[in-house]
Formats: C-alpha cells, structure tokens, sequence
C-alpha cells in the first residue's frame, strides 16, 4: 500500500459546509475511489488557517492517477469549487507532501 499526503485549503466561513459535504459522500464518489485502489482517506483541518491534510492509501499509483479523468470526479470538484482554493479546471490547490518518517 502507498501512503499519500497533501495540504489543501477551505475558505473560513465554509468549514461546517465541507464538513457536511464530506459526510454527506455520494456513494458513486465513494464507489469511483474504492474502483481507483483509494482506502483509509482523511482529512484534517487546522481551524486557525483553513489548511487541509489529506491522508490517504493507494494500492497503484498509475490507477489512482486515473481518478482526476472521471466525471464523478469533474463533477465533486465543481461541487466543492466555492468552498475552498481551486484550480481553473476546479481541482482543489493541492500539494503533495513527500513523508519523511513513518512508525510502523
């Protein structure tokens, strides 16, 4: 399993709406990353700044690499769009993170 990370960032007056949305998961959204080889996905939010941690597992890089190209996909980023920094394609601002300690 390969362990991702990324830092992305909700507006302020948007943190109960991307929290409710996130609860809210549509099951096609859900079935498309598990299709994809996504498990154990969270994020966190730092309150004082809008900044999103994003963890996640990917069994294949290549395939989780498709997820972007989906409509199910195209279709939550123009959802979540208002609610946080995006794109001109309206993907999240995103940044990976590179790990550099892991306890097992």
């Amino acid at each position: 399993m390969i362990r991702k990370a990324s830092v992305m960032k909700v507006y302020k007056n948007q943190y109960e709406e991307y929290k409710k949305r996130h609860d809210e998961l549509w099951p096609e959204m859900k079935k498309m990353l598990k299709d994809h080889g996504v498990s154990e996905y969270s994020i966190f939010l730092l309150e004082e700044t809008g900044q999103l941690f994003a963890y996640l597992h990917v069994a294949d890089e290549e395939l989780y690499a498709k997820v972007s190209e989906t409509d199910i996909c195209k279709k939550w980023w123009a959802y979540m769009e208002p609610l946080m920094e995006t794109n001109e394609d309206n993907s999240p601002v995103s940044t990976e993170l590179n790990e550099v300690f892991y306890l097992d």
